[in-house]
């Protein structure tokens, strides 16, 4: 999946960036917070991972 799908997915669930790191970008939604590393491939298990950590549904 690509990087930029994935942050799109992630705003429309009211999930916004919290800070840039330098290798991850922190997201937040709520309370809950995960990273999403700055690679233009993310490979689909952890996409379900940063997506259950945010408490959303995966996108695929």
């Amino acid at each position: 999946m690509k990087r930029k799908q994935l942050i799109k997915h992630i705003k429309k669930y009211n999930g916004f960036l919290l800070r840039e790191g330098s290798r991850h970008s922190i997201y937040q939604k709520g309370r809950l917070k995960t990273g999403v590393p700055r690679h233009n491939e993310i490979v689909d298990e952890l996409a379900r991972k940063i997506c259950k950590d945010l408490d959303i549904p995966f996108l695929r």
